[in-house]
């Protein structure tokens, strides 16, 4: 528990204090946002506020966890490793989008083809390794079983894992990126399903086979040290929040929503409760759908819209919401599902 707490604080406070300093080195440099014009209006004022904010978040995370492991001694899991380097090059590849759209002050970055297979590309690479290095009791990473709000009795092949695992990052990762578009929107919701995270692979820990052999109790590789990064990715976010909550002195840019997105799934992955990202990153999901919901309304219908803008936040600011307000309820509806999911979580350990 201590080691929550070391790496969950020290992420946050590198990241609150850290990100005024990257604040005037990007300003320094002009790497400011380019806003789209048909976007809206209100959002023209934000031109120029600089981006790429991603790079203090993972800094911050890999610090935090890396000194509190220093600080505690123990061993850093591989399961951490593999998901710190899915988030590395992940976020690399928002950086590279992130600097394109600068360099070019426009909003072309890299090609909608490009980034859909550099993402697919790491998440199957992360997939694969993460069925590999079995501890000593035969748990590796990742598991062949389809898991809900843990493992099913569905067995997967090596091959089915990766696919599922390169659709669930590429998903996240897209659906947070989606997310981003107002003030602390993204970063506020991803901070509640961090937390849940922890929460999660405490209880797990607790529960563990090798600690309570009951016919309820849980068989995954790391749990602990899982809920040790998550602290790290709860509290940096927090930090960057201060920063990025409206009106926004920062945006974390593609490099920290997609980072951001292929750390709730890599975790999800690891803690084996796949299908249960579904309710703890709701309103991901839900925004994700309005987008989808757009397009195919669009071209059932000949040009006709379902909603006066995708995505869904976005809508409700052309019905005259103000920002804060859409961002507020917003987040009430990310606690809302966050809530559900860990009473899903709970009531399945409850009823065994």
């Amino acid at each position: 528990m201590r080691e929550i707490l070391i790496a969950g604080g020290l992420a946050l406070f590198i990241s609150l204090f850290g990100t005024p300093v990257l604040i005037k080195i990007l300003l320094r440099r002009g790497y400011g946002q380019f806003i789209r014009d048909d976007g809206p209006s209100s959002h023209h004022t934000k031109r120029g506020t600089p981006t790429m904010g991603g790079i203090i978040i993972i800094f911050s995370v890999i610090a935090g966890y890396l000194v509190a492991h220093l600080i505690s001694g123990n061993t850093i899991s591989i399961s951490a490793i593999l998901i710190i380097g899915l988030v590395l090059a992940i976020g690399l590849l928002g950086f590279l989008d992130d600097y394109m759209k600068i360099s070019r002050q426009n909003s072309g970055g890299i090609s909608g083809k490009q980034k859909i297979f550099g993402q697919v590309l790491a998440a199957s690479i992360f997939g694969y390794l993460g069925l590999k290095f079995a501890d000593k009791d035969g748990f590796t990473p990742l598991s062949l079983q389809l898991s809900t709000v843990r493992d099913t009795s569905i067995t997967l092949s090596v091959i089915a894992v990766v696919i599922w695992i390169a659709f669930m990052v590429t998903a996240t990762s897209n659906g947070v990126n989606l997310t981003d578009g107002l003030d602390g929107l993204a970063t506020g919701a991803a901070v509640m399903t961090f937390i849940a995270y922890v929460l999660i692979g405490v209880w797990e820990f607790g529960q563990s086979c090798a600690v309570v052999a009951t016919s309820n109790c849980y068989q995954v590789r790391d749990p602990l040290d899982l809920a040790v990064l998550s602290a790290a990715f709860a509290g940096s976010c927090t930090g960057f929040l201060w920063w990025n909550a409206s009106p926004a002195k920062i945006f974390m840019g593609d490099t920290g929503s997609l980072a951001l997105g292929a750390a709730l799934a890599g975790i999800a992955a690891s803690l084996r409760i796949q299908l249960l990202l579904i309710p703890l990153g709701g309103l991901f999901v839900i925004i994700t759908l309005s987008v989808a919901m757009q397009v195919i309304y669009f071209k059932a219908t000949g040009g006709k819209r379902l909603f006066k803008m995708a995505p869904l936040h976005h809508h409700f600011e052309l019905m005259g919401w103000g920002q804060v307000t859409v961002v507020l309820r917003f987040w009430i509806i990310a606690g809302l599902c966050v809530a559900m999911g860990l009473g899903l979580f709970y009531a399945d350990w409850v009823v065994g």
